[in-house]
């Protein structure tokens, strides 16, 4: 049995949870998400608690089995607490900026880089050499920090570029002469 989708999803205060036949919407104070799961698995909703069953042991529903559960308490925080990547630019002359809804890098290529984000989906700048991309859906956010992040990689002989906060970068010795 997969262990986690064995594991209850708690329903916190706030959230409502409604299923449709495979069509999952969950609605909480940060927004609202909806999904369509495979209609083979199970989710039922008990006394704000969700779980999530399988018909069988087939290799197919032992997959979905696990993602749905996961996929669903993603949905949940999302709505609930929210999800935030933070990113942060190394580089002499390397800086953010926030305008409008727009991001504007400059990062060390000739012009600026600009980064529009979708609709729920939030960036901030609290200083010119840190990003935050906040939103509902964890899927979106990441993929967000990860477009951003891949405008200027950190590189591994001087450390430079956009990487995420708490990410180690493992640098490398340079050339040397004869």
């Amino acid at each position: 049995m997969s262990r986690v989708g064995k594991k209850p999803i708690e329903i916190p205060a706030g959230v409502t949870v409604t299923v449709n036949n495979g069509d999952v919407t969950v609605k909480g104070p940060k927004g609202e998400l909806s999904r369509s799961f495979n209609p083979e698995i199970n989710i039922t909703i008990e006394e704000n608690v969700i779980t999530v069953t399988r018909p069988s042991e087939s290799k197919e529903h032992r997959t979905l089995h696990g993602t749905t559960r996961a996929l669903l308490a993603n949905m949940v925080e999302g709505v609930s607490k929210g999800f935030e990547k933070n990113l942060e630019l190394i580089g002499v002359g390397y800086r953010a900026q926030k305008q409008g809804k727009k991001l504007v890098l400059n990062v060390g290529y000739s012009h600026p880089v600009e980064i529009e984000p979708e609709e729920g989906i939030e960036i901030e700048v609290p200083a010119n050499t840190k990003v935050t991309v906040k939103g509902t859906d964890k899927e979106r956010v990441g993929a967000l920090a990860a477009n951003i992040r891949g405008v200027r990689p950190p590189e591994p002989y001087k450390g430079k570029g956009i990487r995420y906060e708490g990410e180690f970068v493992r640098r490398k010795e340079g050339k040397t002469g004869k």
